[in-house]
């Protein structure tokens, strides 16, 4: 499969990328206004009737020349009736005869009416979230402490509901017929549990930079990178500096707008991949955790960090689509080498500036390099370049740190190699070792392992170990995935038949 790399030409990214600023806590809630519709938290005690006296009805009082005491109707909207300044003195007063007592109901329970946290096993009133209070009558027998008792279960509710529900209510209640419900925590006040999205990205985000990349010529482009040590290196992509390998600038931004200069240590062609050091780095430095790329598995889902069409720290999400798939990449130039790489696809969004970004796995581990993307040739942003339409491409990790760790040592990449051309056609049938060799050499280098393993020009080459090989650049990607000195096992055809030899891989040094 042949792609492209996304990582160069594109706008300049801002010199300092916005700083991320956790929303601010949510304010306090401001005391709940008077709410006329709910129990007062302490009622009025009603004046202790004589201990031995038992209850009066209204006919019995009227016989005994005393007028029954009126009822009167709770006032709506909370105003208390003119020339009252306090609790009828009969408080609560009986309901009229005949009347069933009217509790309101705050919610699903038992007949106190304030939720099934005081169920007493009986179905709950028949007053709704709008009723107004009324305090029910003392039965019989109870007296003075049953009212207490009431007085308590209900200050109880509203200390338990006060905070949250009572000040919705109030609201919802203020006549204005407003229904929305303040959040109790928002923005930066929350904490998100470090398996989610948002919490891998608060981590990984402040060991990612933006790059920029400045030719002696005067052209460069945006990509990304990522903090590899605790020294300054910082691990991307090749073609993301390749400008500036020979007298070029090299700048890299952190999230927080602090901007370092930085210098290329190594870079890899064919590997697609560059190890660059920030000039004064800072000494708190956290390095990426690596995870392990032979582990991952279709279906895994996936985290992308880059700065697409310059658009720095940008967060994407996807899921492994695919594993082992051959892609040769490259910038479309006339000039351009190809890289070759056993890529993890994947359907987070991968765009240009997303180059040498990293692909993280959803502990927030590094499981590739975003390197290139198959799309259509549309562009976006007016650039004219070609944008994401889920099929993105990353190198994988475990061959990745290996290439960056003798870019560190060495300064050049060390790549293992069978020791014979192959056609680069594009072909379903396998890799043909060519006839020629590159620039007048044998195609069978002499006493490699090609050699040594009794393959000859005019071979097809059909699998390496258990990777079925269906051209020559997938057979290039499979060999750089394994270090030099790996023993693999190579199936071919050669006249018709198929045939198994081992080879010893050996070692090849630079991109000349």
């Amino acid at each position: 499969m042949s792609t492209e790399n996304e990582g160069t030409a594109v706008p300049p990214a801002p010199s300092a990328p916005p700083v991320p600023v956790d929303a601010p806590a949510a304010s306090a809630q401001p005391p709940a206004p008077h709410a006329p519709d709910r129990a007062p938290a302490s009622p009025p005690e009603a004046p202790a009737a004589p201990p031995a006296q038992a209850p009066v009805s209204p006919d019995q009082q009227a016989s005994q020349g005393h007028p029954a005491p009126q009822v009167h109707p709770a006032p709506q909207g909370g105003d208390v009736p003119q020339g009252s300044t306090a609790p009828d003195a009969a408080w609560p007063p009986p309901p009229p005869p005949g009347t069933p007592a009217h509790t309101p109901t705050y919610g699903a329970g038992g007949d106190n009416g304030y939720g099934g946290g005081f169920d007493n096993g009986s179905g709950g009133g028949a007053g709704g979230w709008g009723a107004s209070y009324q305090q029910p009558a003392p039965k019989p027998g109870r007296g003075r402490g049953g009212l207490v008792a009431g007085a308590l279960i209900a200050a109880l509710v509203a200390g338990g509901l006060g905070g949250g529900l009572g000040y919705t209510l109030a609201k919802n209640n203020d006549g204005n017929g407003s229904t929305t419900v303040s959040a109790p925590d928002t923005g930066g006040s929350v904490q998100r549990a470090a398996g989610t999205v948002a919490g891998v990205a608060s981590k990984a985000l402040p060991s990612t930079v933006t790059i920029q990349a400045e030719g002696s010529n005067g052209e460069g482009g945006t990509g990304t990178g990522f903090v590899f040590d605790k020294e300054g290196h910082i691990v991307t992509n090749n073609h993301v500096v390749a400008e500036a390998v020979d007298g070029g600038k090299l700048s890299a931004t952190f999230p927080n707008g602090k901007k370092y200069e930085a210098e290329v240590v190594g870079h890899a062609q064919g590997y697609d991949v560059a190890v660059i050091k920030l000039e004064n780095a800072p000494s708190d430095l956290k390095p990426l955790p690596l995870g392990d790329s032979d582990k991952v598995v279709v279906g895994d889902s996936t985290i992308a960090i880059g700065a697409p069409f310059g658009l720095s720290n940008t967060v994407t999400t996807g899921i492994i689509s695919a594993k082992n798939r051959p892609v040769a990449s490259s910038d479309g130039s006339a000039d351009s080498k190809a890289s070759y790489m056993s890529a993890l696809q994947t359907d987070a969004s991968i765009n240009p500036g997303n180059s040498g970004g990293p692909l993280l796995d959803a502990q927030g581990n590094v499981i590739g390099i975003n390197s290139a993307i198959q799309s259509t040739s549309n562009g976006g942003f007016g650039t004219g370049q070609a944008g994401s339409i889920g099929l993105g491409f990353a190198i994988p990790i475990n061959q990745a740190e290996f290439v960056a760790q003798q870019l560190i040592k060495n300064g050049k990449p060390v790549y293992a190699k069978i020791g014979a051309s192959v056609s680069l056609e594009e072909t379903t049938n396998g890799a043909k070792l060519t006839e020629q060799g590159v620039g007048g050499s044998d195609p069978v280098e002499k006493g490699g392992p090609a050699d040594d393993a009794g393959l000859k020009p005019g071979d097809v080459i059909t699998k390496l170990d258990d990777r079925v090989i269906d051209s020559g650049p997938t057979l290039i990607g499979e060999i750089w995935t394994h270090k030099p000195g790996d023993e693999v096992t190579v199936t071919y055809e050669r006249g018709g038949k198929q045939h198994t030899t081992e080879v010893t891989l050996g070692s090849k040094i630079g991109d000349d």
